[in-house]
């Protein structure tokens, strides 16, 4: 934080992130409340620069908002036309009979393929128009604490160069104050780790758990494409007991989004979700959907997978927790928008009560949240991530199975999730190596060519945003047990290990950076941090992504 001056604006709320969930609490709150002050804050260069997602999202929670939706040109305009699901073996792929019967939960007839980016932008336009004020490209860099109640945050410096030194271009942040804030940050929220810290907020929860989705946008020949076809897959090329899958999706003028999850609780240390991502592309299954095509986007992205038993307290004195960053993902359903959105709906319900009340806390969020249809959805979905923990993929799959059939989510059991992701890995002597394939360059690629697709921005003279706390505990732990496990599951070329054969060290190429804050969860010693660079750096994902 800097020793200059630094000015201060004052609202009755600070949102910080400009994603679903908080476009969705800054919209109910203005229909609620329109004499209501909002500030809200966005990382990335414009709404939309940082969302990664499929996208298949139902319109439950857009509906809430907007009832009229369609007309006012919301950006749902691909609705699903075919529904697949494949379990893969290296070379066949068997599909999935009577899906909406077996897991209802997977049948998407009525839902929509978008680009969420697009669904983010339309929400700012829609919010804007409402009065509130949205800041795109500054970050939140630390809370404001005042007699034990957050007062909001301020946002970073500009201008700050490597050595830490004031830049000739350096603008001090502000001080962003409100009587309420709400934190929107997404998958791993910096401020959010901070606030459930400083609060205890998750004494009476699971560890949370992730996984990483890598994205690529691909423009085939119009005579394949198949608008609204959904395809998802799971099997090869993980093995048995790394939990993950792919979605394949058609979409737009042409387009087609394709990407694989990666649940980061992976256990072999020589695993690359990157490569794991690339090769399944040469599966027939996919490939066919690729092949005489160009790939013109690439991104990947953290996402909260442990569902209802990882939620913290979501509210504390000052605010409050909305969307993926307190966890809201419905796993099973991949999908987290519209519980999101949902979550930032009733945040600003309970934000327009406490103001009109001149309440001081934001309690009675937590008990709207436990009587919505969200906390039933969470409920009713919530042993199916980790029965795949348990039991392994195939043990994961039929228990999946049996609890849609015969409990339809009500079995009279909890599992838990009991490790967390940085806890989860083998040492290298005991992993095994896995041998990829080159890239061909034609369907699969290597990670510095995707990056450019991932349309980086970041200035290399700023101080480096991914901190490691200890280099000795690098070196023993991540390089002497592990084999640097952090230069294969980071998705983004950002740490090499060098001088490997005379005095290992970590190389940080922080300009490579798409915040996908893997390594933020990953590390084993977490040893690791992701704090946010310059507001505005990282990716720029264009529309349609």
């Amino acid at each position: 934080m800097s020793t200059s001056a630094r000015e201060s604006m004052e609202f009755d709320v600070v949102i910080v992130g400009g994603g679903p969930s908080g476009l969705a609490a800054a919209i109910r709150l203005k229909q609620l409340r329109p004499q209501t002050s909002i500030c809200l804050i966005e990382k990335g260069a414009e709404i939309g620069a940082h969302i990664l997602s499929g996208a298949v999202i139902e319109s439950r929670a857009l509906e809430e908002l907007f009832p009229d939706w369609s007309t006012l040109g919301a950006p749902l305009t691909t609705p699903v036309t075919q529904d697949n699901f494949y379990f893969l073996t290296r070379t066949m792929g068997i599909k999935i009979p009577l899906l909406g019967v077996v897991m209802p939960y997977l049948n998407n007839h009525g839902n929509f393929v978008v680009s969420l980016g697009d669904v983010c932008r339309w929400l700012a336009q829609q919010a804007e128009g409402l009065g509130v004020d949205i800041f795109p490209g500054f970050a939140g860099a630390h809370l404001l604490i005042e007699d034990g109640h957050v007062v909001g945050v301020g946002t970073g410096d500009m201008g700050v160069e490597k050595g830490g030194q004031q830049g000739p271009n350096f603008t001090p942040g502000i001080d962003l104050k409100a009587t309420f804030t709400l934190f929107a940050e997404g998958c791993r929220g910096s401020l959010t780790r901070h606030v459930v810290e400083t609060f205890k907020l998750r004494e009476h929860s699971d560890p949370p758990t992730y996984g990483l989705g890598i994205k690529e946008v691909w423009e085939i020949p119009r005579e394949q494409h198949k608008p609204g076809y959904v395809q998802h897959t799971v099997g090869w090329p993980l093995d048995s007991h790394t939990y993950g899958g792919s979605w394949l999706y058609h979409f737009g003028e042409n387009l087609v989004s394709y990407g694989l999850v990666i649940g980061l609780d992976y256990a072999n240390t020589w695993l690359s979700p990157f490569e794991e991502m690339q090769r399944l592309k040469n599966h027939p299954i996919l490939r066919k959907h690729l092949q005489n095509g160009k790939r013109i986007a690439y991104g990947a992205r953290a996402l909260s997978e442990g569902g209802i038993q990882s939620l913290p307290t979501l509210a504390f004195p000052g605010g409050a927790l909305v969307g993926d960053t307190a966890g809201f993902m419905n796993v099973p359903k991949i999908k987290g928008t519209h519980t999101a959105m949902k979550s930032g709906i009733l945040a600003a319900e309970s934000v327009a009560e406490a103001l009109d009340g001149n309440l001081t806390d934001l309690s009675a969020y937590q008990e709207k949240i436990k009587n919505s249809w969200l906390w039933k959805e969470l409920q009713t979905a919530r042993n199916v991530r980790p029965s795949f923990s348990r039991f392994g993929n195939y043990g994961g799959m039929v228990y999946s199975g049996i609890d849609s059939l015969l409990f339809r989510g009500h079995a009279p059991w909890t599992f838990h999730h009991p490790h967390a992701d940085n806890t989860t890995l083998k040492k290298a002597s005991d992993s095994s190596k896995i041998a990829y394939p080159k890239p061909d360059n034609v369907i699969t690629f290597d990670k510095l060519s995707s990056l450019y697709l991932a349309n980086l921005s970041h200035d290399e003279n700023q101080p480096v945003h991914l901190k490691v706390e200890s280099e000795e505990t690098w070196l023993k732990t991540n390089w002497d047990l592990y084999g640097s496990p952090e230069s294969r599951y980071c998705p983004a070329a950002v740490y090499e290990a060098v001088d490997i054969q005379t005095a290992p060290k970590l190389r940080i190429n922080a300009q490579n950076c798409v915040q996908c804050k893997t390594c933020d969860i990953k590390d084993p010693s977490q040893n690791i941090e992701w704090i946010p660079p310059e507001g505005g750096s990282g990716p720029n994902y264009p529309s349609g992504m």
